[in-house]
């Protein structure tokens, strides 16, 4: 890391740190005061410009906090009815006992006292020369105004009669009129109030709560409120602000250099110089806080670590979702104060060196006033093992390195980031421990196996993962190193290693990808070289023999080079180092999840689904639906839509040459159906079908191609269908036999956008190269499936037999709610489905939600049904095909993922 060293104005130096006094008079001190201000004037300290405004992490969270209670709020008034009418009724009971004096003196008071705060405290800062703070309030209350308009709006308007009851009631001087939901004055108030930072100011705080309190008796005793709406009013006035905030920032806090070697001489030092290191983008968006390189007067440099609030909010939303998923052992706090960081980090470098661990001495501490503190340590100097050249790290490095942790587990100290920057070597050699603030003492046993698996992963990516066991093995022991074998795997390490390791896996699939492409490619020149000149036009059309032949010699020839190209990724190769020492070792992963992710998308997925079912059923009359249906055409569609999933079984098996179980597969789809709740159609499906294969046995980029292949030939047949039943469609009518004008259309619309990608550049690189990924998997995969031509068969006759119960099952729910003469024929219902289908797959919404019923339904109207037989008959055909499966589906779901099929 290199110090950076920085003029006080801001702009970066060119020469060194330590030779470049900036002089400034002594502003008539005496001699010795004069002195030090010299000193003090001399130093360079500053950093490159600092932003004016930051946005903090916990005004986001207030936010949402505040958004999160708003809505509370409203469900409880829409649905705890008889709640909010027995509060209101008991505290008007209470409040009406109170004199009239009182609330009169109460009202006149509050009435100028809401007024006159927010004025007296704009005067106070502006004398304060603090007038951004001022503006910031100002446009808060703005916004907070606007905010109460757009909810009385609402709540008069389209709120349901249950909230405006809870807000508003008769006005006491117009019984015909009510009161407002929101008060349009007071949340404007709260709002600037909160946003100029009047609530960390004891007395003005004092003030305001009193303020708000006489203001609320006053309105609820006259009955010009109620609870909920002075609730509401508080709500949005504190969520604007902080939202405000956060949209603009808030003023930067942070100490500056000067700030710094201000702290620096009240602990006894006489700084020269400070400069900032620089700092990595991982680190200088982390929690480590700031480090300066400081010179002093006389005695050798110091490092000085700088916390303030804003570096130690930095990662505060992924430590929450660390917490809410781990297990409490496997994370840290993810909100603590600048003293107890300040705290911990002094323990830990003491306990460190009382260890016998090499670790940076800190030699002092200190606050930095209310929003920073500062902790001094003998300069350590060298480099991170990260930075150091693959020659320089031998294995007396290494071992050396696993001393230092062996110094530290002895006292059972958990260093809890053993990552190559937070390991420091000097010129002697020698190896320093730093970065301690997030370890911890009396640490678990499986807090010091986390480090074990940790530190073997980072020497794993800088020397290899036999030289990190062995010199592991050579410190530790065999036993030790075997136990953290259930602590290896990617949610134990820090997020810098598993970013490392996620990029090293893509460079992986990169080059297997290209071993594919290039092997594809070799035998095709193979066999075009081995044959004869005069035989090579024939080759273009070979019989089917020859066609075997070349696939089984293309296929091999794949194969082969992925075998060669296949590696093993880091993690695997640590544990098998470790079993080939220790072959009895436990290699179970050991659980540190609370929740799976798994488990959190299937609570998430079902409370979706639900909300969208009720939303959809909320506006049907069941009675007359019910009794006007036809059962036995009800009974076909669901017939119908049964017999998709063994379609769809047949259409996804028919590109899968390996042996997988048909009934497993049906499971598999039906399973699905409950996937598609929380992901888009086109998405969920394949996703889960990649899984599900690669749990029967086939290999993951087969499984991939697999499932691409399907997809590729099932858009085909959808266009060619739409196309085709779009021409019948069209001609049904006429006696010409030319296509209908949306047909023609279409076709345009299509060939214009294949102009657009061909003649732009970005779109056209973009197509090619996922073409040639396309080609690189799929296409050698279609050349298994040619191998057997009853496959293929099985492939596209499960497609077509897809589309035909889909379309079976719409027009079957036509028939159960329509009356003679009001029937369609296939393929103008098969060109609806199609069109609603393809809709239904590009929304984004969960199993095209919204976008597929609004299509049908429009498409069922404009081809000649009534609205009143096509809203309940596309209501049907949802209802069995996309929300009754649920249940099924996620009862199969689980049933698969416990048996390892998903």
């Amino acid at each position: 890391m290199k110090p950076q060293g920085v003029h006080p104005e801001g702009a970066e130096s060119t020469s060194d740190a330590s030779s470049r006094p900036d002089t400034a008079d002594a502003d008539g001190k005496d001699t010795d005061a004069c002195v030090e201000e010299v000193h003090a004037d001399e130093v360079e300290s500053d950093e490159p410009l600092l932003p004016a405004r930051v946005h903090r992490p916990s005004d986001l969270m207030r936010l949402l906090v505040g958004v999160l209670a708003v809505v509370v709020l409203l469900a409880i008034a829409a649905f705890a009815h008889g709640t909010t009418s027995g509060l209101e009724q008991d505290i008007n009971k209470g409040t009406g006992q109170a004199p009239d004096l009182l609330i009169k003196i109460a009202g006149l008071a509050s009435s100028i006292a809401i007024l006159l705060v927010p004025v007296a405290f704009a005067i106070e800062r502006l004398i304060k020369r603090d007038g951004l703070r001022i503006a910031d309030g100002v446009l808060a209350a703005v916004l907070a105004h606007g905010v109460t308009l757009a909810t009385d709006l609402w709540v008069a308007k389209a709120a349901p009669s249950s909230i405006q009851e809870a807000l508003t009631q008769p006005s006491p001087g117009d019984i015909h009129a009510l009161t407002d939901p929101v008060h349009g004055y007071l949340a404007p108030v709260i709002a600037y109030m909160t946003a100029v930072g009047m609530s960390r100011r004891p007395r003005w705080r004092a003030v305001l709560w009193i303020v708000l309190m006489l203001d609320a008796f006053s309105m609820l005793v006259t009955g010009y409120t109620t609870p909920f709406s002075i609730i509401l009013t508080v709500l949005i006035g504190w969520t604007v602000a902080y939202g405000t905030l956060y949209a603009v920032g808030s003023p930067n806090v942070r100490p500056t250099g000067q700030t710094l070697i201000a702290g620096l001489r009240t602990v006894g030092f006489h700084p020269v110089s400070a400069a900032r290191e620089e700092a990595s983008e991982t680190a200088e968006n982390s929690d480590r806080g700031r480090r300066y390189f400081v010179t002093l007067e006389d005695g050798p440099p110091l490092d000085v670590t700088v916390v303030d609030r804003e570096q130690q909010a930095q990662g505060f939303f992924y430590r929450v979702w660390r917490n809410l998923t781990l297990r409490g052992f496997a994370t840290r706090s993810s909100l603590q104060s600048l003293r107890q960081a300040l705290e911990q980090e002094a323990l830990l470098a003491y306990a460190a060196i009382a260890a016998g661990a090499n670790a940076p001495k800190l030699i002092a501490t200190s606050e930095l006033g209310p929003d920073a503190v500062m902790l001094v340590y003998e300069h350590t100097g060298g480099r991170t093992l990260e930075s150091l050249a693959e020659e320089e790290i031998t294995d007396e490095l290494l071992r050396n390195t696993w001393r230092q942790v062996q110094a530290l587990q002895s006292r059972r100290i958990a260093h809890r980031r053993l990552a190559g920057d937070a390991i420091l070597v000097d010129r002697s050699g020698a190896v320093i421990l730093t970065d301690l603030r997030g370890g911890e003492i009396a640490a678990s046993t499986l807090l010091l196996r986390m480090d074990v698996a940790q530190l073997v992963t980072t020497l794993g990516l800088l020397a290899g993962a036999e030289r990190a066991v062995a010199s592991a093995v050579s410190i530790l022991g065999p036993d030790a190193v075997a136990d953290c074998l259930p602590m290896l795997q990617p949610i134990a390490l820090t997020r810098s290693t598993r970013a490392t390791l996620r990029k090293l896996a893509r460079e992986r699939a990169q080059r297997e990808r290209e071993a594919v492409l290039h092997a594809s490619q070799q035998a095709k020149q193979a066999r075009l070289e081995e044959a004869p000149e005069d035989t090579r036009p024939v080759l273009e059309k070979p019989d089917k023999k020859t066609v075997k032949a070349e696939a089984r010699a293309e296929k091999r020839a794949i194969d082969e080079a992925i075998e060669e190209a296949r590696e093993e990724d880091l993690l695997t190769q640590i544990r098998h180092q470790v079993l080939l020492i220790r072959p009895q070792a436990p290699v179970e992963p050991a659980r540190l999840e609370r929740v799976k992710p798994r488990t959190l998308i299937s609570f998430i997925a079902g409370a979706i689904g639900a909300y969208f079912l009720l939303t959809q059923l909320t506006h049907i009359e069941f009675g007359p639906l019910v009794a006007n249906a036809e059962w036995g055409w009800v009974a076909a569609a669901v017939l119908f839509s049964a017999c998709s999933y063994f379609a769809a079984a047949m259409a996804l098996l028919g590109f899968v040459p390996e042996r997988v179980g048909f009934l497993r597969t049906v499971a598999a789809q039906v399973a699905g159906s409950f996937v598609k709740i929380v992901a888009p159609a086109a998405v969920g499906g394949v996703a889960l079908n990649t899984r599900f294969l690669q749990r029967q046995g086939v290999r993951p980029g087969l499984a991939v191609a697999s499932v691409g292949a399907s997809q590729l030939f099932g858009l085909g047949c959808h266009i060619v269908m739409l196309l085709s039943f779009g021409y019948l469609t069209g001609t049904e009518k006429t006696p010409s036999l030319s296509p209908s004008r949306t047909v023609i259309a279409g076709l345009l619309t299509v060939a214009v956008l294949v102009l657009v990608v061909t003649s732009v550049p970005f779109l056209r690189k973009f197509v090619v190269t996922r073409v040639r990924s396309l080609f690189a998997g799929v296409v050698p995969r279609m050349l298994d499936v040619l191998q057997r031509p009853q496959k293929l068969v099985t492939g596209i006759g499960g497609m077509l037999l897809l589309t035909a119960c889909f379309v079976m099952c719409l027009d079957a729910s036509i028939r159960a709610f329509g009356q003679e003469g009001t029937s369609l024929s296939i393929a103008s219902v098969a060109v609806v489905f199609l069109a609603g289908n393809a809709l239904g797959s590009a929304a984004p919404t969960p199993g095209g939600v919204g976008a597929v019923e609004a299509t049908l339904t429009v498409g069922l109207i404009a081809v000649g049904l009534p609205k009143e037989v096509a809203a309940p008959a596309v209501l049907l055909f949802r209802l069995l095909t996309l929300w009754l499966p649920v249940l099924p589906g996620w009862l199969a779901f689980n049933q698969l993922s416990r048996k390892g099929a998903l």
